[in-house]
Formats: structure tokens, sequence, C-alpha cells
């Protein structure tokens, strides 16, 4: 929550690096492998597994990971480059204290040495612990609950810094819902079979890391109780996650004094003295209802209440950077029970992860150095340019919108921002001290250091160079607040993008990701903000009726694709992805059709150029997935799964229905009237 980015979760690279790993290019094979398709299942019928079959029968879920698709593969690869970097880094012994290199090589050690981690126990948090034991008022608890803030933990709700939504170029204090300890408010409420069991175990999950901090079994198991109250009682007044994607019902901008006026039942003065934020300025307070019940709560809820909450809050926040003990029953519930994943992954690998988000841009300059040439932006930014020409063309000819309307979205789409590889602007990371020996208080450090950051961005400009992803993270988005598209160096490679196959596999891969990214800016959440960013309806009132209409037909072609036996997609839940990927579809192959200037190419393995486009898309998206985890990505997860991504927007594209001679015979196939024609 303290970005508003739309993010696509799995996405593709592009021609930057000629010569890569063996072991992805083994992978990789052929562009089109005819061993990873099933052709006994006709393309009409399943084209997810007609193209994607025989490699999901190959390729089982691995014990450390709830899926495992073409991204991770990816995301593989670059963990061994991430290793191979950090480790380099660590064997510094004489770095300069203070230094990068310093830095990294003593927060990595601190994590990996669990001799001294196991030694400590709980020691690390016990000084926090003992400060909730001592809270006695309900201003105790607001203090506190701001110290929490500064130390990167969210009890009840998130702070943070963001654009002005309605004044794009100004950074505002935010706060937006949250303290809930399960994924989604559905868990809470929902009363079938399945949920009851989660809220279950979700509750001796609780009693445990309770036990696990010293408490008895009978008072472990009345604070999980208490906490599980509190939460559901949360839950009850919290948005969902549908109406969490609605920008305009989101944005309630407020001085101070209003908010004190609407949410009186807490205090807001404390609260922002205790952050050292006086005069927080206004303030956008996302779900108003939510806070109205919170102000409720506070004067509600009993101290003991209170204690068990923010305990546990200290518990969940810090589990996996204490003892083994701690580790494994936070795995056990969050990994085991919540997604079906038998093995954690490897300390190495998980550690990485918390270096590489804590120091993201000082280890990303070492990747970027090792990895990404310079020259491979100016590459990357034709290819966009390319995209960007043919989404142009799609909008001049679109038959449901009028010319005005048309006018603001070419200015638009003109005016998006494009960021490649890693900024152009390095973060600074000098105030920042990590120290040997201690990786729960590096932890703590690298989490105020970012809190800081954040709080001191309130009622400045914003700066436009910043990135919201690291050069070293594997994945890119949309910014609608900045107008922007965002593709980090290491999703700019294989094995999404391969420099050995034929340009419709390629465009329907790469080229399909940057129109996916940037259909976002006109989606059913980011056409809601103008070309500067600002939240702003620019649309006529003809032309976004128009639009509901023909976004209504692809949310009911989702609301109706099942999954696991019963289960749904969420039609409204996924809208904007669902519209990203159809539009990126057709602009990629307006952009792919552009490129052959007429010509029509040979087929390829006895497949035409217009098949391969689309298998190369198609092919993207596979992935085996546990039960578990794809019941729990329906119910949270703005994307669809990923059979759904190739299962539905094709079908959508009368390019894609003659490539395949897709008829009313086949399951898959929609009567034209119910074709969601969009962009």
């Amino acid at each position: 929550m303290k970005k508003y980015l739309f993010i696509t979760a799995l996405i593709a690279g592009v021609a930057v690096f000629m010569s890569f790993n063996e072991g992805v290019k083994k992978e990789m094979g052929k562009a089109i492998e005819p061993k990873n398709m099933d052709t006994k299942v006709l393309p009409g019928d399943n084209f997810f597994e007609y193209v994607n079959g025989g490699w999901i029968k190959a390729h089982p879920v691995p014990p450390e990971y709830s899926q495992y698709g073409a991204f991770t593969i990816l995301y593989e690869e670059n963990q061994k480059k991430l290793r191979s970097l950090i480790e380099k880094v660590s064997a510094e012994e004489n770095a300069p204290k203070g230094s990068v290199a310093q830095k990294i090589r003593d927060f990595y050690n601190s994590g990996m040495d669990t001799v001294t981690i196991e030694k400590m126990g709980i020691k690390p948090i016990q000084k926090e612990l003992n400060k909730i034991e001592k809270l006695k008022t309900k201003e105790d608890v607001v203090r506190y609950m701001a110290t929490m803030q500064r130390h990167g933990m969210a009890p009840v709700f998130h702070f943070f810094a963001d654009a002005d939504q309605r004044n794009s170029s100004m950074e505002i204090a935010n706060l937006y819902q949250g303290g809930l300890g399960l994924p989604d408010v559905d868990y809470y409420l929902n009363q079938d079979e399945g949920s009851q069991k989660l809220r279950e175990a979700y509750v001796e999950h609780l009693t445990k890391m309770f036990m696990l901090k010293g408490d008895d079994k009978a008072l472990a198991t009345k604070e999980a109780a208490m906490v599980m109250d509190f939460e559901t009682k949360l839950a009850k007044v919290s948005f969902t996650r549908v109406e969490q994607r609605d920008p305009v019902r989101n944005y309630n901008k407020m001085s101070l004094a209003a908010l004190k006026d609407t949410v009186p039942g807490y205090d807001w003065d404390l609260f922002f003295k205790s952050l050292g934020l006086e005069n927080p300025g206004d303030i956008n307070v996302a779900q108003v209802s939510y806070f109205k019940g919170v102000g409720n709560l506070m004067a509600d809820t009993d101290m003991d209440t209170w204690k068990a909450y923010l305990t546990w809050n200290l518990l969940d926040a810090s589990a996996n950077y204490l003892s083994k003990d701690f580790v494994e029953q936070n795995f056990d519930f969050y990994g085991k029970t919540l997604s079906g994943q038998p093995k954690m992954q490897p300390r190495w690998k998980r550690v990485l992860g918390v270096v590489s988000g804590g120091l993201g841009e000082a280890l990303g300059q070492l990747y970027v150095e090792e990895y990404f040439p310079a020259s491979s932006k100016e590459r990357m930014v034709k290819l966009v340019n390319n995209l960007r020409t043919a989404f142009g063309q799609r909008i001049e000819k679109l038959d449901w919108m009028t010319d005005a309307t048309k006018q603001k979205a070419l200015e638009k789409l003109s005016a998006i921002t494009v960021k490649i590889g890693y900024p152009d602007k390095w973060k600074d990371y000098s105030k920042l001290e990590i120290v040997p020996g201690s990786y729960f208080d590096n932890i703590l450090a690298v989490r105020a250091f970012g809190f800081n950051r954040k709080l001191n961005k309130i009622g400045k400009p914003v700066d436009k160079a910043e990135w919201g992803m690291t050069p070293q993270t594997v994945n890119a988005y949309y910014n609608p607040s900045n107008n922007e598209i965002v593709f980090p160096a290491a999703i700019l490679q294989p094995p999404f993008f391969n420099p050995e196959a034929d340009d419709a596999v390629n465009y329907g891969a790469i080229g399909v990701v940057i129109g996916h990214e940037m259909t976002h800016g006109f989606d059913d959440q980011g056409r809601q903000y103008d070309k500067v960013g600002n939240l702003n309806d620019w649309w006529t009132e003809a032309d976004a009726k128009a639009f509901k209409e023909k976004t209504d037909k692809l949310v009911a072609l989702y609301d109706h694709y099942t999954v696991l036996d019963s289960l749904h997609v969420n039609g409204k839940l996924t809208l904007g992805e669902n519209i990203a990927d159809l539009g990126g579809l057709n602009i990629s192959y307006q952009a792919y059709q552009n490129s052959l200037n007429g010509k029509t190419p040979a087929p390829i393995d006895g497949f035409t150029a217009d098949q391969r486009f689309y298998m190369g898309y198609a092919q993207v998206w596979r992935q085996s997935i546990r039960p578990k985890a794809l019941a729990q990505r329906l119910k949270t997860d703005v994307h669809s799964p990923g059979e759904a991504r190739v299962n539905v927007p094709p079908f959508n594209i009368d390019a894609f229905i003659k490539a395949f001679d897709i008829n009313k015979e086949n399951k898959l196939y929609i009567p034209e009237e119910n074709r969601a024609y969009i962009w």
C-alpha cells in the first residue's frame, strides 16, 4: 500500500543480452518447443494446455515454491547472479566503514550468522515486548503505534508519503487501512468450510507464536482469541479488494483538523507528534469509514486486547529474523497452510532477498555494472516507441470513442515517461548505519531509514526520477501519478526474450508486456488519471459509458471462468490486469504487423507467423501452481491465474480466432456479440 502502482507480476524482457547463462539457454531451446505442447488438446478448447501442456507435465512445482513457471526460471537465474555479487562483496574484509561494500557485507553476513541468531533467541525484541507490557492507557497505545510505524511495522493502518492523486507534483501524507494477519477480509467473514478451517489454523498459529514468546498455553490461547476477535472487527469495517480499486473513492484529502473532526476517537495530535511530524499538512484518508471504525475501536477495546494485538504485530513483523523456532512456525502457517508450499527456501535466498530489499539500489548499482550495459536502454526505448506508435494507430481507429476524447488519449499516450534498466540518480545510503553481528538491529536500521526518507518527503515536490522498484527486481510497473512505465534491468533478459527466436514469438512475449504496461494508463483505474498524472475525469460522459459497457463484458467473461473445480476468477478484482492483457495483445500485434510492411513470413515448424505470435504469448504464462496457492490468489491477486490469462483475452481477438480457425464448436469460443473489443 505504500506506493500506488499497477504491477504486472509476470513479464517479459527484450533483446539486450546476446549472451546469457547456459542454464537459461538450455531451458529455452527452440522458440516454440513441440515437446512443451499438448497437441491432443484443441487450441480452441484450451489454448493454455495446447501450448504448455507438455511443459506443465514435465515441471511439477519444486518443494520450495508454491508455483513454478517461466517467471520462476528467470528469478532463479537472477538469484544466482545476485548471490555471486553479494558473496564477492561479503569477502571484502577491508571495506571502509560506511561504504556501500561494508553495509552490504555486514548486513548479509549478519543474516547468515545463524549461530549468533540462535544464541540470541527472542532477546532482539525483548525490550519492545517489555514496553508493550508496560502500556497503561490508550494514549500509551497511540504513542507505541507511532513507534512501530517508525520501525517499519503497521499495526491497524499504514502511514506513508505518496503523490497527491489530484496534484501529482506534490507529496502528501497518506493513511490506508491495514492491520490484518490473514491475507484478505474474506478470510475473516466468509462462512464456508474452507474459510472456517483457515481461521482455526490462524488462531492455532497465533497461540504457538505467543507460546514461543514464553507465555503458557492458557494465556497464549486467551491472547490468540483476543487478537482474532480484534482483527475480525477490523475486517468488518475494511474495504474489500474490489472497493480498494476505486481511486476516486479512496481519495479523501483533508486537513489534520478535519481528520480530528471526522475520526474523533483517535488522538491524531499525539500520533503525529510521536512520529516527529506535528504538522503533517494535508492527509489523504483512503478509507474514511475504516478509520471511523478504528476510532470506535480505540474506545471499545480494553488494554489487555491492545497489548495482545501489538505484541502479535511485533512477533509477526520480527519472526523471520529471529531464531529458528520463530522462522519455522511463521513458515508453517504462511507457507505450508496458506500456500501449500512444503519446503522453505534456503537461508541464503531469504537473506539475499532481505538485503536486496533493504539496500536495494546499493546492490542494484553492482548488478547493473555487471549485467546491464548502458547501451541496452537505447534498444529498449526504440522498442517501446514502436509499441507507442501502434497504440496510437489503434486509438485513432476506435469506433466507440469520440474525437475529443481520442485527442486527449493520444496526448496522454505521447506523455508516458519510459524508465529502462536503472535510475539516473542513485539513492544515498550514507545515513544508514549497518553493523556486524546483529541481524535484527540491521533490520530495524533499514526500516527506520526507509521510514525517515518517506517522512521527509511530505509537503515537498515529487521526485520524478525516483524508482518504485530496484534494478534487480524481476518485474515491471505502470505508475499513474507519474504516467510512467518502468522496466527494471532484471526483467530485461531471457528466458522471456529469446534472441534466437523469430519476431512473431518475441512480439508475442516482450511486445505484449510493453503493450500491457502502456494499457494500464487506459484501464478502468489508469484511465481516470490525465497526462500529467492527476486524478481528473478527461472523458466525455458518453465515452465513459461506452468504455464501461465494453469492460463489463470482460468482467462477465472472467467471472464465468472456472478454476479449481468450482472456484471462479473475480472479474472485477482482476479487471485492470485483464484489460491490460487484452490491450497488450492488440497493440503488440499491430506493432508486429507494422514491422512486416505487408509481407507474410513463411511458416516455421508448421506454424504461421500469427500462430507463433499468440503461442509466444501463451508460453510466457506457463506455470504449475499448488491448489492452496491458487485458491489464495483467486481471493487476493489482482492478476488472473496464468491459465485464464491465456484462455480468455485471445478469444476476444479476431486475428487469433482466424489464425487457429476457432469456431462455435470449441469450448472457449466467444460469440462476437459477447467479445470485449476495447483498446
